[in-house]
């Protein structure tokens, strides 16, 4: 079939237990974005069971059309039974652009139906356009350890497939009342399709804020000298009413858990505040935090990258400015409730 025959903008929409993963209302977002410039639409995916009611939530995140395929037998993610119906979808519809959100289950999912369908896949995408000569999309990726940002295309196969970071793209501004077309697909023998068997499904529990949800992080680098000295990031980060961050650095020291590393081997985040605490300012690590409001670095070293990118920079010890930091914050909080 002619590539000219492809048309439209599709959206995996991850979800867990009926919740939609905040990336698939980012990709909406940005799916909306290239669906203008080709003159088409953006269709949200949605897989699973008891899904009535989720398509509303796609709608005022920009959804123009919802295909659904609701089955028992995608009431938890499993690979076979998510790669065939998904290949149904795009076998049948025949979109021009299919997104993935990043995560470990598009990461998973998207190889999978990219072989399927004989067409190429971009993974762990920063950035999506379309080229203006030829309609094709831009697929723009870290490459070489980050050090140089490759941009990809796919001109001569369809459907153009890309994984994308969560965090990196802006979801919109959601839409109150907003309705869109929905269309359910049957997609028979996903049961049998089965070939593995899940005993039990234990959720790992956080106590702390999700760092891609934070309005405000307080982030701490190989400067913070140890584990022991994060008390008084989280100090800070509990009177401004946020979380804390890392490095690199200081996850792979083992300082802070693997889920608070910001960088492009952790997570991209875009707070409306962002500081950073001993933190050198690594390409890879402003990657994944550059586009945060409102930056604050606190840095004994004044040649530090980190100040190249801040609004706001403090070249001093971060141990003796945090505390005053913190102590100020709570003044002022503290004078705001008795006034």
């Amino acid at each position: 079939m002619d590539i000219k025959d492809y048309k439209g903008v599709f959206v995996f929409v991850e979800q867990a237990e009926n919740k939609i993963n905040g990336v698939a209302y980012e990709l909406i977002g940005e799916g909306k974005s290239l669906a203008e410039t080709l003159k088409t639409e953006v269709t949200a995916v949605l897989l699973g069971a008891n899904l009535a009611g989720l398509e509303k939530k796609l709608a005022s995140y920009g959804a123009n059309k919802v295909i659904m395929i609701d089955d028992p037998a995608l009431e938890t993610y499993m690979t076979e039974p998510y790669a065939k119906a998904l290949t149904e979808v795009v076998t049948t519809y025949k979109p021009e652009i299919v997104l993935f959100g990043a995560t470990a289950i598009g990461r998973d999912l998207a190889p999978r139906l990219s072989a399927r369908v004989h067409t190429g896949l971009t993974a762990d995408c920063t950035s999506l356009a379309i080229q203006e000569e030829t309609n094709n999309l831009m697929m723009t990726r870290p490459a070489f350890g980050g050090n140089i940002m490759a941009t990809i295309l796919c001109p001569e196969h369809r459907p153009q497939m890309a994984t994308v970071r969560p965090g990196v793209m802006k979801r919109i501004t959601p839409i109150e009342g907003a309705t869109c077309e929905v269309e359910e697909l049957k997609v028979s023998g996903l049961a049998e399709s089965k070939n593995v068997e899940i005993l039990d499904i234990i959720m790992k529990i956080s106590e702390k804020m999700d760092i891609m949800e934070a309005n405000v992080l307080v982030s701490g680098g190989r400067g913070m000298g140890g584990p022991e000295n994060y008390n008084i990031l989280e100090d800070l980060a509990d009177a401004l009413g946020g979380t804390i961050s890392a490095s690199r650095a200081s996850v792979d020291a083992g300082w802070q858990p693997k889920d608070r590393q910001v960088g492009q081997t952790g997570k991209t985040v875009r707070p409306n505040l962002y500081i950073a605490c001993g933190i050198s300012g690594a390409i890879q690590h402003l990657a994944g935090m550059e586009e945060s409001e409102i930056i604050v670095a606190i840095n004994k070293d004044a040649s530090a990258p980190i100040f190249d990118v801040a609004d706001f920079g403090i070249v001093g010890d971060v141990h003796k400015v945090i505390p005053l930091f913190t102590e100020i914050v709570k003044n002022i909080k503290n004078a705001k409730a008795n006034a």
